[in-house]
C-alpha cells in the first residue's frame, strides 16, 4: 500500500491538472492584490490628511496642538484589526505573499510605535525623515513580494524624499511626507486595485 501511494504521489500532473494549479495560484494572486489595496488606501488617505491637517493647524491657524491632527490614525488601527480578523477568518489558503506582507506591515507598525517612545525622549526635529523612511522600506519590500513595480518605484521616490525631508524646516517636512505618501501609497494602491479589478 505505501509503495502505490508513494507512486501516486511522484505522478507528474497531467497537462489539465497543471493548468488548474496554475489558475488556483493566479486566482489566489488576484486576491492577495486585491486585500492589500486596501491597506494601502486606507493609510495613504489617513497620513496623507493627517500631514495636510496638521501644516494647516501649524503654519495656517498656528494652533499649539497640531499633532492632534495624528488622532485620525486610531480609525486606519480600528478598522486594520477588524477587517484583517474577517478576512482571516474567510481566508481558508494561506499564501506565501499574505503571510509576507502580514509579518512586514507587523514589524513596521511596531516599529512606527517604537520610534514614538524614542523620539519623545530625543526630539521630533527629525521624525517624518524617519517615517518616510520606513514608508520607502516597507512598500519597496510588498512591492518585491507581490511583483508590483509601482511600489517600488514609490519606495525609491520616497528615500529620495527622505534626504530631501532632512535638509528643510519641520514644517515643510511635513509636506514632503505627504508627497511620499503619494507615490508610495495612494498612487500605487490605486494602481494595484485597478489591476486586481482589470484581471477579474
Amino acid at each position: 500500500m505505501q509503495v502505490e501511494e508513494n507512486t501516486m504521489e511522484n505522478e507528474p500532473l497531467s497537462a489539465r491538472e497543471s493548468l488548474l494549479v496554475i489558475q488556483s495560484m493566479i486566482d489566489k494572486t488576484k486576491t492577495q492584490l486585491g486585500n492589500n489595496s486596501i491597506y494601502f488606501l486606507l493609510w495613504g488617505w489617513l497620513v496623507f490628511i493627517a500631514c495636510l491637517l496638521q501644516y494647516f493647524l501649524m503654519v495656517v491657524v498656528q494652533y499649539e496642538h497640531h499633532s492632534y491632527a495624528w488622532s485620525t490614525m486610531l480609525i486606519g488601527v480600528i478598522f486594520s484589526i477588524v477587517y484583517s480578523a474577517r478576512t482571516k477568518r474567510e481566508r481558508k489558503v494561506k499564501t506565501y505573499a499574505g503571510e509576507s506582507m502580514g509579518a512586514l506591515w507587523t514589524g513596521l507598525g511596531i516599529s512606527f510605535f517604537t520610534l514614538c517612545f524614542i523620539l519623545m525622549q530625543v526630539g521630533w526635529q527629525y521624525a517624518f525623515p524617519i517615517y518616510i523612511l520606513l514608508y520607502a522600506t516597507g512598500t519597496f519590500i510588498s512591492g518585491g513580494i507581490l511583483k508590483f513595480r509601482p511600489l517600488q518605484i514609490g519606495g525609491a521616490i520616497c528615500w529620495a524624499l527622505a534626504v530631501g525631508a532632512s535638509y528643510v524646516s519641520y514644517q515643510n517636512q511635513i509636506l514632503f511626507t505627504a508627497a511620499a505618501i503619494l507615490f508610495s501609497y495612494l498612487i500605487p494602491g490605486y494602481l494595484l486595485k485597478y489591476r486586481t479589478a482589470a484581471s477579474n
